[in-house]
């Protein structure tokens, strides 16, 4: 077999954008000419982009994305004999539904091969069965080339253990005996991720003796980040190439003797085992998941509710790092309960951030509702609903603004606070998007420090990283008044949300952790406690906004708990 040349289109398309990712496939296709090769192959869905959801029940929608493959194909006879590796929704007969997550190959102004994916995940964030028929179970191979090349899209191939489904469309493919196997994916990025990629098709490369291509989707799509790292795999070395993270890219590749090598035949680089170290992972797909977020929505500009505490902080530093510190602005809101060391940290933050501050100080606000509501209803306002007030002016003025300039509010909320209600309902839950809402409070601080390190300088105040955590709504109030310490806290939620989701690594910590507080009373009844109050505070986070996905079990989709059940 000649050496077949391969080009792995990972592009970063916008769902429902079908004239922009048209052209993003159109400009990948015209590398891959030039480049000489013979194959360019894009992510699943690259159509419409992934995932459209209910946008496949529109029949305007199914009709668009049909006109878009029309002009897909007649591209494809301006590159003659390119092999066009596409992935995209198809109508189907018969009974079951009516479309299929197909992959097509386009070459020369026709479909030459249609290959429907066969295993359609319906657990964690995805929900392809909705919308989608099972393929039937068959291999689909074409010539190119020299080679037999068969396909697979993204699921059909992660069940080579025979563990999820009945049907193993890995082994039926390589019973056809491919010289090289192609998958397409959208596979979406969280801590473990790549790891768990390369692990599973490294095995199944080697099992079957095929070589393997793997390309992925790129991009921020809602509460999803998608990473690319797309990659090519043997059966002798494993994983041999890998292309950016959280970047586009479009790489082409030779396949000869059952080895890959770059586009000008050199030897390629090794791969390193590890990926990125976890903050650094967490960072990177925070500011890609904000970037494009606000391009795909139309913002340009956020505002971020300014406490002086870590929290706000930490995501006035990843907005800025997204979208330049022109375009971002912060707010602060003193109340009486406010000290005034968080007034000056404030400050201080924002200009290492280089970006503008504003001053809205809600005593008088909140004294005028104090008044109106002790001659309406012949009490005081106090406690928890005074306390609450507080942050749902704050809440208020933040949106006041975002309505007047345009910006997007962004929330602040943790992980550790969002799991057990730890703020307040149309107060500090208000925004747009959740920057570090799948962050653990002890890693917000890991984060902070992180980003000092890697900016060589001082981005985060060492005083807000060093203070005690409080809401500041009550005199002298701290976390600590109504949590643990929040390592404990951390500790008990990974265990209880997390589950065996968790690294190998951090689970064997965690878990060690858990068992010496399941060993005595105290430890015990804590949890308890903690187990309820993630139950009780479910309808809080229904209405939160979307949280940036980093972990593999996110608040939101990935999550479905009722909030009218009984936990106990």
């Amino acid at each position: 077999m000649t050496a077949l040349r391969i080009t792995l289109a990972q592009l970063n398309p916008t769902i429902g954008d079908f004239a922009g990712n048209v052209a993003l496939m159109r400009g990948a296709a015209a590398k891959a000419v030039a480049e000489r090769a013979q194959m360019v192959v894009f992510p699943e869905l690259s159509l419409t982009g992934y995932s459209p959801g209910d946008l496949l029940d529109e029949p305007d929608f199914i009709a668009r994305a049909e006109q878009a493959l029309a002009e897909l194909l007649a591209a494809t006879r301006q590159t003659p004999g390119l092999a066009w590796v596409v992935g995209a929704p198809m109508r189907r007969s018969g009974p079951g539904k009516a479309l299929e997550n197909s992959l097509l190959v386009l070459r020369d102004g026709a479909i030459v091969l249609r290959y429907a994916k066969q295993l359609l995940p319906t657990y964690n964030v995805f929900d392809e069965r909705r919308h989608f028929e099972p393929g039937p179970d068959v291999a689909k191979v074409l010539r190119i080339g020299d080679a037999q090349v068969g396909f697979l899209i993204c699921e059909d191939g992660w069940n080579d253990s025979g563990d999820d489904y009945g049907v193993n469309p890995f082994s039926r493919l390589a019973d056809a005996a491919p010289d090289l196997v192609v998958s397409i994916n959208a596979s979406p990025s969280n801590i473990g991720k790549r790891e768990q990629r390369h692990a599973l098709f490294a095995a199944a490369s080697r099992r079957h003796g095929l070589p393997l291509v793997y390309v992925n989707q790129v991009g921020g799509h809602d509460q999803l980040v998608f990473d690319g790292a797309s990659f090519a795999v043997t059966p002798d070395d494993g994983v041999v190439f890998e292309a950016a993270r959280f970047a586009e890219s479009v790489d082409t590749l030779q396949l000869a003797a059952g080895r890959f090598l770059a586009a000008d035949g050199a030897a390629l680089p090794p791969v390193p085992a590890d990926g990125l170290p976890v903050m650094e992972f967490y960072r990177r797909q925070i500011v890609l998941g904000l970037r494009d977020y606000a391009r795909r929505c139309g913002f340009k500009q956020a505002v971020v509710g300014s406490s002086g505490g870590i929290d706000s902080a930490l995501t006035l530093a990843l907005a800025v790092e997204a979208l330049g510190a022109d375009n971002v602005v912060a707010i602060t809101m003193p109340s009486r309960f406010s000290s005034s060391g968080s007034v000056d940290d404030s400050a201080t933050l924002c200009r290492n951030l280089g970006i503008r501050l504003c001053e809205h100080p809600i005593r008088a606000i909140v004294s005028q509702y104090e008044t109106g509501f002790a001659e309406s209803f012949g009490q005081p306002l106090r406690g928890l609903a005074l306390e609450n007030l507080q942050a749902r002016v704050r809440g208020t003025l933040l949106m006041e603004y975002s309505n007047s300039y345009g910006h997007l509010l962004l929330t602040t909320g943790n992980k550790s606070e969002i799991s057990v209600g730890y703020c307040t309902l149309y107060g500090d839950t208000n925004g747009g998007l959740g920057l570090i809402g799948d962050l653990y409070k002890t890693e917000v601080f890991e984060l902070c420090r992180h980003l000092n390190a890697s900016a060589g300088r001082e981005l985060i105040p060492t005083a807000i990283i060093d203070k005690e955590p409080s809401a500041e709504l009550a005199p002298d109030q701290r976390d600590s008044d109504s949590l643990p310490p929040y390592p404990v806290l951390d500790t008990i939620l990974k265990v209880l949300i997390e589950g065996t989701r968790l690294g190998n690594a951090e689970r064997a910590e965690v878990e060690a952790a858990y068992a010496a507080l399941t060993a005595g009373p105290d430890g015990a009844a804590l949890i308890a406690r903690i187990r309820r109050m993630i139950a009780r505070n479910e309808y809080k986070r229904r209405q939160a906004p979307p949280i940036l996905r980093l972990r593999g079990r996110a608040f939101g989709n990935g999550w479905q708990m009722p909030i009218a059940a009984k936990y106990d």
